[in-house]
């Protein structure tokens, strides 16, 4: 039988240490830091196209035009991001967010050939899968449990 993630979260927090439930927690550690780095690093390119900053859209230091498909592209990629990202309702906007990346690559992409090395569209496949990876699995553990995580395990074996 299978258990879901909100289950092996509780059994692990509960569960005395050993080397499974070890795994178990860096396991949900991963999974907490992809989510928080995935989210921020999406929200960067939708301030692209929403405000311009860091180069603005397509490098030209300026934003979108409102209410083009870039300008709305934006608005997803900016607070879809920071919600991931700080692991607030995850499940949905990750997978909305999966699917603004699919079309994202079909739009734009796909029509210069299938392979994503060779079209520009390695980011939109690699977020549209990390997204559709967090619909599924779940946010982790909070952004700041997730730290303190790291720094305890990191202290822990320094020994």
């Amino acid at each position: 039988m299978t258990e879901s993630l909100q289950e092996r979260q509780s059994a692990v927090a509960t569960a005395p240490p050993t080397a499974l439930n070890e795994r178990l927690r860096l396991e949900l550690l991963a999974l907490s830091l992809l989510r928080a780095v995935a989210g921020f690093s999406f929200a960067i390119y939708g301030a692209q196209l929403l405000f311009g900053f860091f180069g603005g859209s397509g490098g030209t230091g300026h934003p979108e035009a409102p209410f083009s498909l870039l300008w709305f592209a934006g608005i997803l990629e900016f607070f879809g991001g920071l919600l991931v990202g700080l692991g607030l309702f995850t499940k949905p906007v990750a997978f909305v967010l999966s699917g603004q990346m699919a079309f994202a690559f079909f739009l734009a992409h796909f029509p210069h050939g299938l392979n994503p090395a060779s079209n520009g569209g390695e980011t939109s496949v690699l977020f549209c899968f990390i997204f559709l990876y967090l619909a599924t699995a779940g946010p982790g553990r909070s952004l700041l449990a997730g730290c303190g995580a790291l720094l305890r395990t990191m202290i822990d074996n320094r020994g």
